[in-house]
């Protein structure tokens, strides 16, 4: 029996959740999110929560069940609230500027790195050295960190590069004379 898959997702009030042609839609004050239904699992809409069960007893509607009871539940926390990911920038040199639908970055190369950000994706840079990433979409947000993050990833000796916010970097001591 799954935990998390057992609980109900609580539907607040302002989010209409939809279930038709095997996709479930969610508006809020956010936007519209949608997804498609597993067949191993079953979806019902009941007064204020969204109920999901396995459809059989299989292993794999039960290895399904709990996931996709969090992809509802992303789904109605990304149109009522959204998601964020924070973006620090350590090195000498190394800054971010949004343009736009557009981010600068600036970090050690002999070239700047333009990154096009997607729709219903907002980037903010409140200095030069954080980038904010927001938006409805769990795995938009995620995803545009992850790749921000690539072109320059945390060394362990002086901890250079882009890390997420509260990220621990295991540094270590260098060169001994």
């Amino acid at each position: 029996m799954s935990r998390i898959g057992k609980k109900a997702v609580v539907v607040p009030a302002g989010v209409t959740p939809t279930i038709n042609n095997g996709i479930i839609t969610v508006k809020g004050p956010k936007g519209t999110l949608t997804m498609p239904l597993r067949d191993e699992i079953s979806y019902t809409i009941e007064g204020d929560g969204i109920s999901v069960q396995p459809a059989n007893d299989t292993k794999r509607a039960r290895a399904f069940w709990g996931m996709q009871r969090t992809m509802v539940q992303n789904l109605v926390t990304g149109v009522t609230d959204g998601f964020t990911k924070k973006l620090l920038i350590t090195g000498v040199g190394y800054r971010a500027a949004a343009q736009g639908r557009n981010l600068k970055l600036q970090l050690g190369y002999s070239h700047d790195v333009n990154i096009d950000v997607p729709e219903g994706i907002e980037v903010k840079t409140p200095d030069a050295t954080t980038v904010e990433i927001s938006g409805a979409d769990k795995q938009k947000v995620g995803q545009l960190a992850a790749e921000i993050r690539r072109w320059r990833k945390p060394e362990p000796y002086k901890g250079k590069g882009i890390k997420y916010d509260g990220e621990f970097i295991f540094r270590k001591e260098g060169k001994k004379k």
